[in-house]
């Protein structure tokens, strides 16, 4: 419990609250939570930023669902993550490490631990935007609201919401003195405190308000052998503010936060795995797995019964992934009579240590030494000035927008000390096979490999003893430095045509840069004479396939990104400059004050730049030079949307639909292959290639560049629904439905390239993380209790997804089954709800599943997929970043 003390001081302050010390407004749709009758007939005057402009949300003409604080309290939410209980059309999920948040919405996300790439749903919190989704995932603190925003954005929100956009808005100083606060306690010894106060400095002038959050649990995945836990929370977050009002025209919030994380994460359970192979009569057959004894006889220990939540941890090795996450911001607010004036200034600085034992299990083949991280450094300026003309026929907005981002990633990753003779081993059983000899560098080997191998078994059997001494050798201080300026211009104009219709023009556009600079140091000094070892067997026409195979995967073992002693000689220097044009048109027509239906088109994009993973500059059999930066180029992603929707705002009853098409064009696909990240920006081509894009040949399905379209389309139906029976009951529906696809006839980029063989069974499939359908639901019951003003709470939600891959290979192993997650809160409430006491459980019904499966790495190879396909054997192993268990406690809530 390091730092209760010091957050106990707070508690004096009083604690977190928030929504209790006050009536909230429910938000429309599946996710409004409305205390009361009179609150419901308020519903159409819940007020939203998602147009930058404060305005109804019954009114706004896109698909938006606003969480109130009121909602937020009741499911639990305390991070970006936790919200998918209430937005069907949001996954957010976290992967290698809390920094690696992905987020999706309506199928389409970013995935893949690679700061290089950039999210498709950007997250703004008070109107500045994060540079990566697990910079969103601290405590948040006490909210106002959150927007969900879907479809692509770019119009106001430039690039990087070419899917959607997290909108984070947390509550402003009040010029009315407040305090209050929450203390939580739970199992897996959980503890959270937090606490505000808000009070006049100088009254209706100067106001102030500090938020502070610390919370610490912990791990939900145990070795057993040693006692230690993995996935443990450890975080705070401290926000101070100053509201500053000097007249009726002009209000200015300075906003300054600091959040820091100190966690051990994340751990990974394995999965059962076999071989799979074509049998002798041409059937798909199973054995047990060559890798599970193999790295057992090094001391590996292994659970298969994935949700028993055991780990193994390599000895010695730090876990520890700490963030720190703190920033200024100062908004200004100007009415200049014939316009408002507002301008955002932000400074952020984010910063990431990455550690890590990245094999997964206690044998040491694979980690990341301390020092290993990524920083981000960020300014940003935008300016928006928004007026009303011609007898308030025209709304109009005009804006410009600056941001500098620099990012530094250093990288130690390195072999372990079992990794030389885990390698040599690894290569050699496939030989071993053929001859049913049992055992790895067994005194036959020799004569095994010489007779497989031929005239080359010696030099085979020389290149093993070089790998078998390649122990805790790689990246010694691999350097990547990426500056980033990108300058905008936009308008966004509401135009009246009559009373009830109205027509939305909005443009932007965006010139970005990008300069990379990297530098390695790299201590694998084996590889050169790997390959002078093994060059004999490929230059000699006469060797025989197994031979060369041996020799290929030994390579490939031991020289994973590229030869060292090249890359070690190499300062490499790019620059990339990116301009696009987005921009939006709505018709909307007000049919009564209960009823609005629109159709819209929206063009958006997220920014193209660098695969910052040096294995991508790899060229087999060829030099590496400083014209290979071309290897980790990738293109930027374009989408054109199309949408259709109403909104129906009663007095006991509310319906919002939604029907969209979307279509992608270089969908930035990231893909860990089990060695290494790699970048695959996805099309399509309009020409039939033959099912060239399903086999196992990265030299076939070229397209023509003339003939290349988008590759992704995502459609469907969103609804939300909300009802009022009583004074004291309210019910909502949430239904996602999206076939979210990737086309035919598959390409790799704008230029028409085959797709890479890895990504076979892409084509015409849901991609990863794409549920067909999403059902939410929520019941909140308020009664009064008695007359003396207390009241109560029954409160419960769930979420329904259908299945899903989880990984972007689409591995059948990688398949998550439908699954429902369901909350519960019941609470009691003084008077004025000056305290409350609540019994709360998040996944009540404990239900297991996983967040992503993944290759374990350089644990085998292939999927079974590949081994129906193109009768190969497939012995990949595979494991899984699972979801937490059921967890419950108690929450005290106090204001003044």
């Amino acid at each position: 419990m390091r730092k209760s003390v010091f957050l106990a001081s707070v508690c004096v302050l009083g604690f977190q609250n928030l929504a209790l010390a006050q009536t909230e407004e429910p938000a429309t749709g599946a996710t409004a939570q409305p205390a009361t009758r009179s609150s419901a007939a308020e519903l159409g005057q819940i007020i939203v930023t998602a147009t930058r402009r404060a305005q109804a949300l019954s009114e706004v003409p896109i698909a938006v669902s606003a969480v109130t604080a009121e909602s937020l309290e009741r499911s639990g939410v305390s991070d970006i993550r936790q919200l998918n209980q209430l937005a069907p059309s949001l996954l957010v999920s976290s992967t290698s490490s809390e920094a690696n948040t992905a987020a999706r919405i309506r199928g389409i996300g970013t995935v893949g631990d690679n700061p290089g790439l950039e999210s498709s749903v950007a997250v703004f919190i008070d109107g500045v935007y994060r540079v990566r989704n697990g910079a969103g995932l601290t405590e948040l603190g006490d909210l106002e609201r959150i927007e969900v925003l879907r479809g692509p954005q770019g119009t106001l929100f430039g690039r990087n919401a070419s899917a959607g956009l997290i909108n984070v808005i947390t509550k402003k100083p009040s010029f009315d003195f407040g305090a209050g606060g929450e203390v939580t306690y739970g199992n897996h010894d959980f503890l959270r405190l937090g606490g505000y106060v808000t009070a006049p400095i100088v009254q209706d002038t100067l106001a102030a308000r500090f938020d502070a959050v610390y919370s610490e649990r912990d791990g939900f995945l145990e070795d057993p052998t040693t006692g230690f836990q993995m996935n443990d929370r450890d975080r705070y977050m401290l926000r101070g503010q100053l509201l500053f009002t000097p007249n009726d025209n002009l209000e200015m919030r300075l906003i300054a936060d600091y959040a820091k994380t100190d966690e051990h994460c994340c751990g990974a359970t394995f999965q059962p795995t076999v071989e799979t192979y074509v049998d002798a009569d041409g059937n798909i057959a199973t054995r047990p797995n060559p890798f599970v004894p193999l790295l057992e006889s090094l001391g590996g220990r292994y659970n298969f019964n994935t949700f028993d939540r055991e780990i193994a941890v390599t000895p010695g090795k730090e876990t520890q992934s700490p963030t720190e996450d703190w920033g200024i911001s100062l908004q200004a607010d100007w009415d200049m009579g014939f316009a408002n004036l507002t301008s955002i200034t932000a400074y952020r600085d984010y910063s990431s240590l990455l550690y890590g034992d990245t094999d997964y299990t206690n044998v040491d083949i694979l980690y990341r030494d301390p020092g290993s991280g990524r920083e981000f450094k960020t300014f940003s300026q935008e300016l928006r000035l928004q007026g009303r003309a011609f007898d308030n026929r025209l709304d109009w907005l005009v804006g410009a927008y600056f941001a500098d981002e620099s990012l530094e990633m250093v990288d130690r990753l390195k072999f372990g000390s079992d990794y030389g003779q885990f390698a040599s081993c690894r290569v050699v059983p496939e030989a071993l096979r053929i001859l049913g000899v049992p055992g790895c560098r067994v005194p036959q080997t020799s004569a095994i490999l010489s007779a497989v191998a031929g005239a080359h078994g010696g030099r085979i059997i020389e290149a093993l003893d070089l790998l078998g001494g390649m122990n805790n050798v790689g990246d010694e201080n691999s350097l990547f430095k990426q500056d980033s300026q990108n300058w905008a211009l936009f308008t966004h104009n509401v135009i009246s045509i009559t009373d009830k219709l109205s027509l939305t023009l909005g443009v932007r556009y965006t010139e970005e840069t990008k300069k990379l600079r990297a530098t390695f140091d790299n201590s694998n000094t084996f590889c050169p004479n790997l390959k002078q070892t093994l060059a004999p067997v490929f230059l000699d026409p006469a060797a025989n396939p197994t031979a060369q195979a041996l020799a290929g995967g030994i390579i490939a073992l031991g020289c994973q990104g590229g030869n060292t002693a090249e890359l070690n000689a190499l300062t490499l220097a790019d620059k990339t400059k990116d301009s696009e044009w987005t921009g939006t048109g709505v018709l909307s027509y007000q049919f009564n004050d209960d009823l609005m239906a629109y159709v819209s088109y929206a063009k958006g994009y997220k920014a193209g730049g660098y695969n910052l993973d040096r294995s991508a500059l790899d060229t087999p059999g060829a030099t590496l030079t400083a014209s290979d930066v071309e290897n980790l180029r990738f293109d930027p992603e374009k989408v054109d949307a199309y949408e259709a929707g109403f909104k129906y705002t009663g007095g006991s009853f509310n319906l919002n639909v939604a029907a969209f098409r979307q279509l992608f064009k270089n969908f930035q696909l990231n893909t860990f292959n089990g060695q290494f990240y790699f970048v695959q920006t996805v099309n399509s081509c309009g020409t039939d290639l033959g099912g060239a894009d399903r086999d196992a040949s990265g030299a076939t399905g070229a397209c023509n560049p003339n003939d290349v379209r988008a590759g992704v389309v995502t459609q469907g139906i969103e609804v939300e629904a909300t009802a009022f029976p009583s004074d004291d009951i309210t019910v909502s529906a949430g239904l996602t439905l999206a076939d979210t696809k990737y086309r035919k006839n598959l390409v790799g980029g704008a230029d028409g390239v085959p797709l890479d063989p890895v990504l076979f069974l892409l084509p015409n499939q849901r991609l990863s993380n794409a549920p067909k359908y999403v059902l939410t639901g929520s019941f909140a019951y308020t009664p009064q209790i008695g007359g003396n003003g207390m009241s109560a709470l029954f409160y419960a939600d769930f979420r329904y997804s259908s299945d899903y891959n989880t990984g972007s290979d689409l591995f059948p192993e990688k398949m998550q089954d439908g699954y429902m997650v369901v909350n519960a809160r019941v609470g009691l409430y003084g008077e004025e709800r000056r305290w409350g006491l609540e019994l709360w459980a998040q996944n009540l019904l404990n239900k297991d599943y996983r967040q992503v499966a993944f290759n374990a790495p350089f644990q085998g190879s292939g999927s079974s997929a590949q081994t129906a396909a193109f009768g190969t054997t497939a012995n990949q192993m595979f494991t899984n970043f699972l979801a937490e268990p059921r967890t419950y406690g108690l929450t005290f809530r106090v204001r003044y």
